[in-house]
């Protein structure tokens, strides 16, 4: 029985986090031991799940529109509608997984249960391989440990670990389903790990020739904008029906430049009128300050609300709720939105 719970447990069977036996197995061994009422544990895994409802019916909802509009009429769009639809699709994945893993993770909580984080921050990462620290962790660190370690993992020589990155990055794009701009978004992937480790010598003597001051803050905020440039990058081949439609998008990003449609109104025809744009904007804002929180601080926004007075506590909580009750994308005239994760 304890078993058929372990492979049962619902809040996080369909789109992860990805748990081990010895994680969960043990903790169900455990419940009777618990307190059935914990008010701090109880509130902290509602706190989560009003947090993960929010980034999804207020900004992955939304931002789809845009994403959707532009992508499936991308040879109609010039380079800044494109662009736009990228960088939000990248958006929008993120808020859409995270948020079910939030979600997950909060309603495992309150009865009784620990999940192990699946995001931390991915965007804030400083390198490809930084980001795969931080993103999905779940499914990484599945993949290094029955994938890339059997390979033989970094115990062996340059061409055999390289050979063994590209493997476990094509495998992990072929997971996500039997397309061919999945199993390209892997290779991508695996391409960038293997020139990051080749230009790490080459990087460090730049550095260390142009005296350039590594630690601060310009520095490593100039490092994760070239990180997530990168991910964007790939992201259009994940989100994309075929590798042509991925290769003439991109095209189109180089050659159809289009500054003005920021200052035409053009921009209000995008799916999103202006009002939806402001709204979309102020919630990304939110949800930019909870990440900087959480990679300042190394905790997660539940635990750092815990610590503040009441009365800023109860006022984020119900601005959230108000939030997702009045700017939510949902009721009779709404295409609801599945998770993103739910196809593969």
């Amino acid at each position: 029985m304890k078993y058929a719970l372990f492979v049962s447990f619902f809040p996080q069977l369909v789109a992860g986090p990805i748990e081990r036996s010895g994680n969960l197995l043990n903790q169900i061994n455990d419940l009777p031991n618990k307190k059935l009422w914990d008010y701090e544990r109880i509130a902290n895994g509602l706190l989560l799940m009003v947090w993960g409802y929010f980034q999804k019916m207020v900004i992955a909802d939304r931002v789809a529109v845009l994403v959707d509009t532009v992508f499936s009429s991308y040879y109609m769009f010039g380079s800044l509608e494109l662009v736009a639809a990228a960088i939000g699709f990248a958006v929008q994945i993120y808020c859409d997984f995270a948020s079910y893993s939030t979600i997950a993770i909060g309603a495992s909580q309150v009865m009784g249960i620990t999940l192990m984080e699946n995001f931390q921050m991915p965007y804030f990462a400083r390198s490809i391989k930084e980001f795969w620290h931080r993103w999905h962790i779940s499914l990484s660190t599945w993949f290094r440990d029955y994938l890339y370690i059997p390979l033989g993992g970094s115990r062996c020589s340059k061409k055999r670990k390289y050979f063994n990155l590209m493997v476990t990055f094509l495998v992990s794009g072929l997971w996500h389903g039997a397309n061919w701009t999945y199993v390209f978004w892997g290779g991508i992937h695996g391409l960038y790990q293997i020139v990051g480790a080749e230009l790490a010598g080459v990087k460090n003597k730049l550095n260390k020739a142009c005296k350039t001051k590594t630690n601060c803050i310009s520095y490593k905020i100039g490092q994760a904008a070239v990180t997530f440039i990168l991910v964007d990058f790939a992201w259009i081949f994940f989100r994309s029906n075929s590798l042509k439609d991925a290769f003439y998008y991109i095209e189109r990003i180089f050659t159809r430049f289009n500054p003005w449609v920021l200052f035409d109104g053009t921009i209000y025809t995008w799916g999103l009128n202006r009002f939806e744009i402001n709204v979309l904007l102020v919630a990304i804002v939110i949800l930019i300050l909870v990440d900087i929180i959480g990679y300042k601080k190394q905790m997660r926004i539940d635990t750092f609300l815990q610590s503040q007075c009441i009365w800023f506590r109860w006022g984020v909580v119900i601005l959230w709720i108000v939030g997702i009750a009045v700017f939510g994308m949902y009721g009779p005239a709404y295409n609801a939105k599945q998770f993103i994760y739910f196809q593969f």
